[in-house]
């Protein structure tokens, strides 16, 4: 039986109703009459519940889902999608960069760790494009980080910590493998089976497919194509000439189902998308930050018209954020650390979203705990019983503690990320990129994680198939803009 995931509408109610709590709707008379029908609760963990609804409950889950979408909510004005609004409710938001290859004005980026942001969020000089070794880094770094993630996704935080104690990579240190593994242990937490025959340790050969990467390679065709006066729309055109539906999850499924009944963006964000603040906008964002070095807001701008296919509000901050953290870091002539990085980013947030929240929330464990399990039981304390594991509102905050607790460095970013659970890939690949490009070249990054890769990935994306990171880097620092020389 054909049980297509993320899209079954007695799933998508349950999702929605999570939703609605999170979002300020009060959905308590339409989740009463969900579950006086015999509705299900929405699937814990995976994409889809084992067996199909009665042709009545998927009536009435439709019936539903439209119900909900026209419940008021509380959050609306604190939690705008359009982007005027949103730069509107930021009064940090970046000051626009000049030209490429003049120099900035103002001062240089506040260095501190702590604090406010400014009323004005300073930024790098843009007077160069982030090296071609620096771009290769970053998408290593991507690569090496999703790849990480990758065989404990969906297990729960003590699986993961369980299974790498038992073979002495505790804390995380490297890849993870079956190796050594106790039989009950490996029986009660299995490796995340499309993905353990590819991404243990004993079996990695090249960078195999994942959205993770497949979604920088989209945004790199779209650069080539529309340049950076692309629009929504055009986001969307290029996925269904591109992007495999099969190859689609969440939000982004919902949407590419949307646009193949005729509904045009910003809709297909809305409708019937249970999923549009979940974390996949943000897993599209490196590219708009490589792309803009030194001018965050530009680059949150960027990010915007990308994220609004599939994602509303929060779903969309988080694309914005790491966008704007990224461009801040992807500079070739200014030092900048990545506490900076990821203040400058949060200027790019509406403050008093639940999102900017999680993100200041982070940032204060970080700086407070020695020990980062520490960070990322009070993390799991605060969301896990109210998020889902893919949303964007606990996997940006451990994203964001994963980098400031490592200082910025690689291994430690990419180490804590995974081992934090939640969204192991996607948090290993966003924590991976900044951190490699901080690095500033592949040399930087440690063997054991780049070798196994043999500058290598796969994926169904045109004709990237096969294709080398510096190759990819090369296509990027071509799209970034131009680069001054260097005295």
């Amino acid at each position: 039986m054909l049980r297509l995931t993320w899209v079954q509408p007695e799933d998508l109610l349950g999702h929605e109703l999570l939703q609605a709590t999170q979002d300020g709707r009060e959905p308590s008379a339409i989740a009463a009459r969900w579950r006086a029908a015999g509705g299900p609760e929405a699937p814990l963990r995976a994409g889809a519940s084992p067996e199909p609804a009665s042709r009545y409950l998927r009536l009435l889950a439709e019936d539903l889902l439209d119900e909900l979408a026209e419940l008021p909510s509380k959050l609306e004005d604190s939690e705008p999608t359009d982007l005027a609004k949103i730069k509107a409710s930021c009064p940090a938001w970046p000051a626009p960069a000049p030209a490429a290859g003049s120099r900035a004005a103002g001062a240089a980026p506040d260095p501190k760790r702590g604090g406010t942001p400014p009323a004005r969020a300073s930024v790098p000089s843009p007077t160069a494009t982030p090296t071609q070794a620096g771009l290769e880094a970053a998408w290593l770094g991507r690569a090496v980080g999703c790849l990480l993630g990758k065989p404990v996704e969906k297990l729960p935080l003590e699986g993961i910590r369980q299974l790498a104690k038992s073979t002495g990579n505790w804390p995380l240190n490297t890849y993870f493998t079956a190796q050594g593994i106790p039989k009950d242990l490996a029986t009660t937490y299995p490796w995340n089976r499309r993905s353990a025959k590819t991404s243990l340790a004993e079996n990695i050969d090249g960078m195999p497919e994942d959205d993770d990467l497949n979604y920088p390679l989209l945004n790199l065709l779209l650069l080539q194509r529309h340049g950076k006066t692309f629009t929504t729309t055009d986001v969307a055109t290029l996925w269904l000439e591109e992007l495999p539906a099969g190859r689609t999850f969440t939000a982004e499924r919902i949407a590419y189902r949307n646009l193949l009944t005729g509904l045009e963006p910003p809709r297909t964000a809305r409708h019937r998308n249970p999923f549009r603040e979940w974390i996949g906008a943000l897993i599209r964002a490196d590219i708009h930050g490589w792309t803009n070095p030194g001018n965050p807001a530009a680059a949150a701008e960027q990010a915007h018209k990308d994220a609004t296919l599939t994602h509303t509000a929060n779903g969309v901050y988080a694309a914005m954020f790491i966008a704007a953290t990224i461009a801040t870091v992807a500079t070739a002539t200014t030092a900048t650390d990545v506490h900076t990085a990821l203040r400058t980013g949060l200027a790019v947030v509406p403050p008093t979203s639940r999102l900017a929240q999680a993100i200041r929330h982070a940032l204060q464990l970080a700086e407070t705990h020695e020990d980062f399990d520490k960070v990322v039981d009070e993390l799991h304390a605060t969301y896990s019983r109210t998020h889902h594991w893919v949303h964007a509102i606990p996997n940006t905050a451990l994203i964001t503690a994963a980098l400031t607790h490592a200082n910025g460095d690689f291994t430690g970013a990419i180490c804590r990320a995974v081992s934090g659970g939640w969204d192991t890939d996607s948090n290993g690949a966003t924590a991976g990129s900044i951190a490699a490009l901080l690095a500033g070249t592949p040399f930087a990054l440690p063997d054991r994680w780049t070798a196994p890769l043999k500058n290598r990935l796969s994926t169904s994306i045109a004709d990237f198939n096969g294709t080398g990171f510096d190759t990819l880097a090369h296509l990027t620092h071509a799209l970034a803009p131009w680069e001054a020389p260097r005295p």
